[in-house]
């Protein structure tokens, strides 16, 4: 049986996770306490006893979902795998991430000015880490050195993986044809972007 605390611990997530779908269906602004209570079913006490505000709920909601990013992108630290197969690991965990969530996922990138200081703390660690730790193993395969073509092979590499996303429901209404699964998409990109 579980202890009071995590029995605490688990409404906690609940309620971080309702918050999520939440603002995935309705955005920032159809965020209400109420409505997440009457979601989570739990009392909006609850609520503001873990939280205290909105604000501090939908802070602590994103932070869930940029420690999950930073946890992706610590793929590329390690060295005990090949460079490639660590760059494609990468690419399937960030496209998983981005699939759960791609409302929030826009929003965390594109929102200006930034809301929530969990958007600040996604945002820095792009700039500061993320984003270098790409360039690098990108570097390791091609032996490339200069960081302006690693910087344009680095938005090659994330254009190509996000736009089946974006463009995947259009696509087969149009065509009739579904993409391959997204390992199959990463593979196809990393064997014509690094051909030997």
């Amino acid at each position: 049986m579980k202890s009071c605390e995590e029995k605490e611990c688990s409404k906690k997530e609940l309620i971080l996770n309702t918050t999520l779908e939440l603002i995935q269906q309705e955005g920032f602004e159809g965020v209400t306490i109420r409505k997440i209570a009457a979601m989570a079913n739990v009392n909006v006490a609850l609520i503001n006893y873990h939280f205290g505000s909105k604000d501090r709920l939908i802070n602590a909601a994103i932070q869930v979902l940029v420690s999950s990013f930073k946890e992706t992108f610590a793929i590329l630290d390690n060295d005990s795998i090949e460079p490639r197969k660590r760059l494609k690991s990468f690419l399937i965990q960030y496209i998983d991430s981005y699939r759960e969530y791609p409302f929030i996922v826009r929003k965390l990138v594109n929102q200006e000015p930034l809301l929530f200081e969990s958007q600040i703390d996604f945002v820095n660690f792009l700039r500061a880490m993320g984003l270098k730790k790409m360039r690098h193993t990108i570097e390791e395969i091609t032996g490339e050195k200069d960081p302006d073509k690693l910087t344009i092979m680095m938005s090659h590499l994330l254009g190509a993986v996000f736009l089946p996303i974006l463009i995947e429901p259009m696509y087969q209404k149009v065509t009739g044809y579904s993409f391959s699964d997204r390992e199959t998409q990463v593979e196809i990109l990393l064997e014509r972007y690094f051909a030997t």
